[in-house]
């Protein structure tokens, strides 16, 4: 027969072992929350140069002021963030300052992050300890002088950044709220998207209307109908995020990163989510162009070279081969204002993002040494206006320096 104070100490350790059991779930279960957080913020594109050496950092950003490189956020406690507290991390996150106080720069998108829940930071912080550590210095700051001066930054965060966690459109329905958190906090959708200010600060009243991004032109995502998302479906923004193509386009260059590293795995209804967002959201009162007349002398040439070269894969009359090879007609990003884009893919090529449904992906060739100047600009200008497409026209001289700008 057991003794009292046994049956006690028994009592007390299954206790104490119910206790750690109900604690140990909910732990893990945060850390595959904060798993997905960290998917839904794309923290690969950055943070991971080496794909067996995961969050060890290196990744070199191109900014119009110079060079930066993601930094190792593995818990190593020499190079990474391995003796950061969790209050630390918050205010990386939210605030733009570094452990010690040393502000961040906006390629950072904590600009965004500050929008982020408190428990998404909470989680994503327990995911963050779980990582292998890795010793792999790096210098984040490769700015010339004066931008390597962080203070500059208290400046730039007077006139940039607006800290605060995202606050609920309660005219709206919960679902359009999910897509606008992820669109402006986790997904920092405008980072790229939208139109920076001299000092490469957002534009917030043109939110989503397009921006340059590293040789490539981050387009109009508002509901504008010439420009914009008006003429996806629903369906159509969420098979691309999804897969990386849809009737209207493939994406590439740093999309499709994004698409490789992160939306593919959203969850759906995260991105059904963002497709009600993006397409309730404000589009600009931009009016539609006429378009140049057929007779013009650059559309006559630009229909030859197309025949010639492009009507093969995109077809007469621009219709393209579904989910291969993209419909130029009535597209929304053949008419943007910035033709940068265009230019990289036809001077250069491109082959689209594969993803785990679509591993194989379509390519484009480059017709840089097939075409003169001349001749891309006016096929560009004649695909801009054509076939219910109307936009300016492509100068010889920007294909010229795209030219030079890739080599």
């Amino acid at each position: 027969m057991k003794t009292p104070h046994l049956l006690s100490a028994a009592a007390l350790l299954c206790s104490a072992l119910a206790a750690f059991s109900t604690q140990a779930q909910p732990d893990y279960d945060q850390v595959v929350r904060g798993r997905y957080i960290a998917v839904l913020g794309d923290c690969t594109a950055c943070h991971t140069l080496d794909p067996d050496k995961p969050f060890a950092g290196g990744v070199k950003l191109q900014t119009p002021f110079g060079t930066l490189a993601g930094a190792n956020i593995t818990p190593d406690r020499e190079t990474g963030i391995g003796d950061w507290s969790y209050d630390d991390f918050r205010r990386a996150m939210n605030e733009g300052l570094g452990q010690h106080g040393e502000r961040l720069y906006g390629a950072m998108p904590y600009t965004a992050y500050t929008k982020m829940k408190e428990k998404d930071i909470q989680d994503l912080w327990a995911y963050m300890q779980t990582l292998q550590p890795y010793h792999n210095p790096v210098e984040t700051n490769l700015l010339p002088f004066p931008f390597n001066m962080r203070n500059t930054l208290i400046f730039w965060n007077w006139i940039n950044f607006g800290k605060g966690e995202y606050q609920l459109d309660r005219a709206k329905s919960e679902q359009w709220n999910r897509g606008a958190y992820l669109v402006q906090s986790l997904g920092h959708c405008g980072t790229c998207h939208t139109p920076k200010n001299l000092l490469g600060g957002d534009k917030n009243g043109e939110f989503l209307h397009g921006s340059e991004v590293e040789d490539w032109y981050a387009p109009n995502i508002t509901a504008n109908q010439h420009i914009g998302l008006g003429k996806w479906t629903q369906d159509d923004i969420v098979t691309y995020l999804r897969t990386g193509v849809n009737r209207y386009a493939i994406a590439s260059g740093p999309m499709a990163d994004a698409v490789r590293h992160s939306t593919q795995r959203w969850r759906d209804e995260d991105l059904q989510a963002v497709a009600v967002y993006l397409k309730d959201n404000i589009s600009s009162d931009e009016k539609k162009p006429q378009p140049l007349d057929a007779s013009d002398d650059r559309m006559k040439q630009g229909a030859l070279v197309y025949e010639a070269k492009c009507s093969a894969c995109h077809a007469p009359g621009g219709r393209g081969e579904r989910n291969i090879f993209p419909q130029l007609a009535d597209n929304p990003l053949v008419n943007q204002p910035n033709v940068t884009s265009l230019l990289h893919v036809v001077l250069a090529g491109s082959r689209g993002v594969d993803t785990d449904v679509r591993p194989t992906a379509p390519a484009m060739p480059s017709f840089a040494g097939k075409l003169s100047d001349e001749q891309i600009a006016a096929v560009l200008t004649y695909v801009r206006n054509s076939w219910g497409n109307a936009a300016e026209p492509v100068q010889a001289d920007e294909v010229k320096k795209m030219k030079e700008d890739l080599q």
